[in-house]
């Protein structure tokens, strides 16, 4: 089971308080989207924009640190989480690994800065990442960012994030070494959960809030479930 960016039904979500409350609430594992802001610093952040999830507006891409560091990202949330910032990578890597929980990046870019984004955020984790615990699983969208992963880490898992199974899908993850697949699970069904298991990956779903779909996911043999709502889920798990 993994926190969907901390856990985003009841904290903010890509948030330090968010990776907190999921520890809180069991989770074994968390999930956050890097991206870079100016001056390639690798930071937690779904969307492209700083207008959602923070009072700031305008690109991550063109936000200068120093600016990024005064934005709340909570607020919009709750107001006990007002003054929550958008941490950086190696800030929400720190507190991972310091609450013992286990970590899935997902990579997101601005168009021609995939690599780029996937080889910053490898060098950021990995200073701040003890060594003798297992390393982050790296996933994206993006096969430039799973390549440029591999090789900046060929020793960290990755996996292929999909909406739905693409007809090259298994080519894909055998040509980037993934050894992961995370599908929507609103895409998946129970002939195509065994043909990922058949091909000796695992399976994981995205993103599950209701339990009775958790219970079914797992009786058809997915491995693990992404979930804003880790509590609900693990009851079934």
């Amino acid at each position: 089971m993994i926190g969907h960016r901390g856990a985003a039904l009841s904290a903010p979500e890509n948030t330090l308080a968010g990776f907190r409350r999921a520890r809180a609430l069991a989770a074994p594992w968390v999930e956050l989207d890097v991206r870079l802001a100016k001056g390639d610093l690798p930071v937690v952040i779904h969307d492209d924009t700083l207008d959602r999830t923070t009072d700031g507006t305008g690109s991550v891409a063109d936000c200068p640190p120093e600016t990024l560091g005064t934005l709340d990202a909570g607020s919009w949330f709750g107001k006990r989480f007002a003054g929550e910032r958008v941490p950086t990578m190696a800030e929400a890597a720190a507190l991972i690994a310091a609450l013992g929980l286990g970590l899935n990046i997902e990579v997101k870019a601005a168009a021609g800065r995939e690599a780029d984004t996937a080889r910053l955020a490898v060098a950021a984790t990995r200073q701040a990442w003890p060594a003798d615990r297992a390393p982050p699983l790296m996933s994206s969208f993006s096969r430039q960012a799973l390549q440029a992963a591999r090789e900046a880490a060929p020793d960290w898992p990755r996996a292929l994030l999909v909406d739905g199974l693409p007809a090259d899908w298994h080519q894909a993850a055998l040509g980037l070494g993934c050894t992961v697949i995370c599908a929507d699970h609103r895409r998946l069904d129970q002939r195509q959960v065994a043909r990922v298991r058949a091909a000796g990956l695992a399976l994981l779903a995205w993103t599950v809030n209701d339990p009775g779909r958790a219970r079914q996911l797992f009786d058809w043999g997915v491995d693990g479930v992404f979930s804003d709502a880790p509590d609900r889920i693990l009851a079934v798990a």
